[in-house]
């Protein structure tokens, strides 16, 4: 019981920082009230506040997933590694753009990611984990996996800041976000990148399956899901590069692509381990 406890401590210590530092930036960048700044820059302890959050969850992460018994994986490690990668991508971001606007909405999604693996411990061994082509196709499927997740969350407050525009009402809340032009610059780019990795993890299985997973690729539905969502991102930066695509169109494609990606794996992995109990 105590190893378990140990175990679990990190991710449930980490869980508890972003949430108390989503709470402290919404209170202080979108709170509704007087005699507050709407766009206060990020604090040095506010940023050593979310380093120290992602070396625990860093470090929970990694001694649960790699064993004496093998690499384990499961879709509630899949979702808090995925809000792990989010986390430090907009945290790097925050020293080049203004990103105090985001950590509201990205921390507490990083929090209740973070407390799955507590909440869901099924997981299972993972073949082949201690070849070096799977470690890299791993880590770029994540990486992947984790920009298109911030390219969807982009997507839906670019949204929102639009039609706030729109409507000539800006909340305290929107106008912390960064500025509309800057958001959609960011957000293409992160597609981009995400694109580029999400190309290597769907080649890689194609063409090096047997290798990497010990037996030759099969058209399941996971492998589908991840065709399609690729196909919806491509002809997406397409329609951007030469029609230039932008606001709802850009927002409808990224959120349709995004859901398929997720549906890939981390729908069928929540199908398998919660609702049909396997390992």
């Amino acid at each position: 019981m105590a190893d378990i406890v140990i175990q679990l401590l990190p991710h449930i210590l980490a869980a508890l920082i972003y949430g108390a530092l989503g709470f402290h930036f919404w209170n202080t960048r979108w709170r509704e009230s007087e005699n507050q700044c709407v766009a206060c820059p990020m604090q040095p302890w506010e940023r050593a506040a979310i380093a120290v959050a992602l070396a625990i969850h860093a470090g929970g992460l990694h001694d649960a997933l790699f064993t004496e018994a093998g690499m384990r994986f499961s879709f509630s490690f899949a979702l808090s590694l995925m809000m792990w990668l989010a986390v430090l991508i907009y945290w790097l971001e925050s020293f080049m753009a203004r990103m105090e606007g985001m950590q509201p909405m990205v921390l507490p999604l990083a929090a209740a990611c973070t407390i799955l693996p507590v909440i869901f411990p099924n997981v299972h061994l993972v073949a082949h984990a201690q070849a070096t082509g799977f470690k890299l196709h791993f880590l770029t499927a994540m990486l992947a996996y984790s920009l298109l997740t911030l390219s969807a969350l982009h997507a839906i407050f670019m949204g929102f800041t639009e039609q706030a525009l729109h409507k000539r009402s800006m909340k305290r809340s929107l106008a912390s976000l960064p500025p509309l032009l800057t958001m959609e610059s960011l957000l293409f780019k992160m597609l981009l990148i995400g694109f580029v990795l999400l190309t290597l993890t769907v080649g890689s299985g194609v063409f090096f399956s047997e290798a990497l997973f010990g037996k030759p690729m099969s058209l399941d539905h996971k492998t589908l899901f991840a065709f399609a969502s690729w196909g919806i991102f491509a002809t997406l930066l397409i329609g951007r590069h030469a029609w230039g695509w932008r606001g709802k169109r850009a927002l409808r494609w990224t959120l349709a692509g995004f859901a398929l990606l997720i549906l890939a794996y981390v729908g069928s992995r929540f199908v398998a381990e919660v609702i049909l109990g396997r390992a």
